[in-house]
């Protein structure tokens, strides 16, 4: 499963165009999530305040499969489209805001087939 993810406000506190403070449980969730599942980097960040976004998540061992791309070979000068490929998507600006870290682990990971994930995806929020 291909999870795209926020960085300012999602990953960490909102202090963009710094790197806020980690946001609770953000990083082991995404560290559990990455062992089975691809995750993508989603974020407006560009030039030096995206790469230290990158830096941060390889520092604290957030393993990304790419970075504002549906996967990591694809070409700036080809067709190129800045909305990502995902089958889930977790950002602050979401309707509803953001769940815990908790919340957004068991949504995924719970045990439920992803039918019974889509049909519930508002009680979550």
């Amino acid at each position: 499963m291909k999870i795209a993810v926020d960085f300012d406000g999602t990953i960490v506190e909102d202090a963009y165009p710094e790197v806020g403070k980690p946001r609770p449980f953000a990083i082991k969730t995404l560290q559990m999530l990455a062992r089975k599942h691809r995750l993508i980097l989603w974020t407006c960040r560009e030039g030096k305040q995206l790469e230290d976004a990158v830096t941060f998540c390889q520092q604290n061992g957030i393993e990304l499969y790419a970075v504002n791309k549906n996967y990591p070979e694809e070409d700036d000068n080809d067709f190129f489209c800045r909305k990502i490929d995902a089958d889930i998507y977790i950002d602050d600006r979401s309707l509803g805001g953001l769940p815990s870290w908790g919340e957004i682990y068991q949504a995924i990971e719970g045990g439920e087939s992803k039918e019974e994930k889509s049909k519930k995806w508002w009680k979550l929020w």
